[in-house]
């Protein structure tokens, strides 16, 4: 993705000094784009859970570099001392994000990979190299579902020549929700890029706005046309025939088909069926869940702080400031990720194709899961 004509991925080692991890920090975009050094488990993990970065695969190439860096100052007097360290960062690391299933994917992949070896340079060494393995696949896994993804858009234009292909997308499954080209936004970034002409009509994503902040501010950089909504608008688009299709990401999806993901996901899905809208997700293969088969019963539902809901931020004379939204007593919920059944998603979009949103469906792309 580029940043005024500059590429950035959203995660990376410092050029200088690879014991640091830099991340672009997204708290205050889009108002202004500072990059973070990262440099214990401490850091890492309070990166994760209050959201410096976020989203399904940041998360998870976040935990795998978090276990590089946990490696990096375990303690070597001893095997055994090393690997309770490591245990004990693990813990930390994956009780940052509950919901997100890649965080977990992410972590378990480094302690399996640094168990195969004794050394415990070659453990930190690895710890190095599955990292950067994790965050280059999650990036070419993206770029996949963009190519896959592109041909449902195609496909509409192609019964709309020369007319404008509506996308609605929900919170932000984009390139900063990514290491890079994003799940959600990738067949947007392709369709653009090929000359076909897309709109995307952008959820606000209360309560931390990201689709607002974020997906509208990366849109704009690619130079995709786009509109920003509020959350409650799509319905009402879907209604009057100006949405051709909606386009989300996932935190989590069974291999049932059952969707997590943003909360408000659901509540789209319900009126994209209701208008014969396509409803699709796009993910990577580290976002399925092979275990667990009832999303809305056994999907870890992620509560966040109230105060994400009574307050809000934005520009303010150069700066940033945070405002009350709500009379200061009243009590909040904040639920962040809520499930959309497996038979109101039209199909999924993954780095191996598109399949449907079913256990046939998915093992079909995957039949080693079997």
């Amino acid at each position: 993705m580029n940043v005024d004509g500059k590429h950035y991925r959203t995660i990376w080692l410092k050029e200088t000094d690879d014991r640091v991890v830099q991340i672009i920090d997204q708290r205050p975009l889009p108002h202004q784009f500072i990059i973070e050094d990262l440099t214990t488990v401490t850091e890492v993990a309070r990166a994760i859970k209050e959201m410096h970065i976020r989203g399904a695969g940041l998360v998870g190439a976040t935990a795998g570099y978090g276990m590089y860096i946990a490696a990096l100052h375990a303690p070597r007097n001893s095997v055994a001392t090393f690997n309770a360290q490591l245990a004990e960062d693990a813990k930390i690391l994956m009780a940052t994000r509950p919901t997100a299933v890649n965080l977990e994917w992410a972590v378990k992949r480094q302690l399996a990979a640094m168990a195969e070896v004794a050394n415990l340079t070659e453990k930190i060494q690895i710890a190095k190299t599955t990292a950067q393995a994790i965050a280059d696949e999650d990036a070419e896994f993206c770029r996949r579902i963009g190519e896959h993804g592109v041909s449902l858009i195609e496909q509409i234009s192609q019964r709309k020549p020369g007319q404008t292909i509506n996308i609605l997308t929900h919170c932000n499954a984009g390139w900063l929700a990514f290491v890079d080209y994003g799940t959600a936004t990738a067949p947007v970034y392709a369709a653009h890029d090929k000359g076909i002409p897309v709109h995307v009509w952008v959820d606000e994503t209360r309560p931390r706005n990201q689709g607002a902040r974020l997906t509208a501010w990366e849109l704009g950089q690619h130079g995709v046309p786009h509109t920003v909504i509020a959350d409650n608008v799509g319905g009402h688009l879907m209604q009057h025939g100006q949405v051709d299709l909606v386009i989300t990401g996932t935190d989590r999806t069974l291999y049932t088909g059952d969707v997590a993901n943003k909360i408000g996901t659901y509540l789209k899905a319900l009126a994209a069926k209701d208008n014969d809208v396509p409803f699709y997700v796009g993910l990577p293969s580290s976002t399925f869940d092979w275990e667990k088969r009832d999303g809305v019963a056994e999907i870890p539902i992620e509560q966040r702080d109230a105060t994400e809901v009574k307050y809000i931020a934005g520009a303010h004379e150069g700066g940033t400031k945070t405002v009350l939204l709500t009379p200061e007593n009243s009590p909040a919920a904040n639920y962040a990720f809520d499930v959309t059944p497996a038979r109101l998603v039209t199909a999924l979009i993954t780095e191996r194709g598109i399949c449907e949103a079913s256990e046939d469906g998915i093992l079909g792309l995957y039949p080693e899961k079997r």
